[in-house]
């Protein structure tokens, strides 16, 4: 009879023990807005900053952040498709795009975190360093404009290309001279090798290069733009930037579709955040927020040794 009970007793414990153990897994699985798991789609005219933040972020958390570059227009259809549940883009959404979030009962979070901007450049072995928004739209018309031998872009869906028409009023066209890539780094190493070939990138990736590529980057150049019916060229520095100088700025913004508290409002909470805030400020990039500064102050006043 002891033994029975002992054994149920054992068989008890032992079930309780397996039950505790699943639910400890269970919560160590459960994403929070701190830890877990989460993939986030990132436009990739603007992969290095976010790569940064993400690298500082996992090390203070327990999180683990899934990076994925994809053109604008493939990541906007993501997150309509419900495919994606957290991006990081270079534009807000549109009010089509809100609307259309609405009919489906879902409310986008969406937090600004920086400034960047859509730079041209060209190789170095050039002097020229200025280049003027009317002589872009008339090379893309098919006019010859002197120092262009051809324009050269990330991708036809890209940012980039979407901003240049926007700001431009011309529809990029797919012709003789004008190239399309697939990447930033393509676009960078295809000027830094063919003199006359004008980039257009994401300026991040001059910035903050990865190790491999900054001896390519060495080999361009930042262009100063002048914008359509202006007389100044300005050139895309984080002053001009902060300013809304420079004609081809464009604020970066994180959008969250998750419905709930996890690492899309944790990561966007630190981007926008103190510490998100002071990376953004030394990649170059302008804050959306200034940090703030500690400022000590002495109680004395020492007097000059004169």
């Amino acid at each position: 009879m002891m033994n029975k009970l002992a054994k149920t007793i054992v068989g008890f414990l032992l079930l309780t023990l397996l039950f505790v153990f699943a639910c400890q897994k269970k919560n160590d699985n459960e994403e929070t807005i701190i830890k877990g798991k989460a993939t986030l789609y990132v436009d990739e005219s603007i992969f290095p900053i976010v790569e940064d933040q993400q690298a500082v972020f996992e090390t203070e958390y327990d999180a683990k952040l899934k990076l994925i570059t994809k053109s604008e227009a493939e990541i906007i259809n993501g997150l309509l498709n419900d495919t994606v549940k957290i991006a990081v883009l270079p534009r807000k959404l549109s009010n089509a795009e809100l609307k259309a979030f609405n009919s489906k009962k879902i409310n986008p979070k969406i937090t600004p975190f920086a400034t960047d901007a859509v730079v041209f450049i060209r190789n170095k072995s050039s002097n020229d360093t200025l280049i003027a928004m009317q002589d872009v739209i008339s090379f893309m018309n098919g006019n010859t404009v002197e120092g262009i031998k051809g324009l050269v872009f990330d991708n036809p869906n890209s940012s980039t290309v979407r901003l240049l028409s926007e700001v431009s009023g011309v529809k990029i066209p797919t012709q003789k001279n004008i190239y399309s890539f697939k990447t930033n780094a393509e676009v960078i190493k295809y000027v830094a090798e063919n003199n006359g070939m004008i980039g257009v990138v994401g300026i991040d990736w001059l910035f903050q290069p990865p190790l491999e590529m900054q001896a390519i980057v060495d080999k361009t150049t930042i262009l100063s733009v002048k914008a359509i019916n202006k007389n100044e060229y300005i050139f895309p520095s984080q002053d001009n930037l902060a300013q809304g100088k420079y004609p081809l700025a464009r604020d970066l913004y994180i959008i969250n579709c998750q419905g709930y508290s996890g690492l899309g409002m944790g990561f966007a909470s630190f981007l926008s955040g103190e510490r998100g805030q002071r990376i953004v400020l030394k990649s170059g990039l302008v804050p959306i927020r200034y940090p703030s500064r500690k400022i000590k102050v002495r109680n004395t006043i020492s007097k000059d040794k004169n």
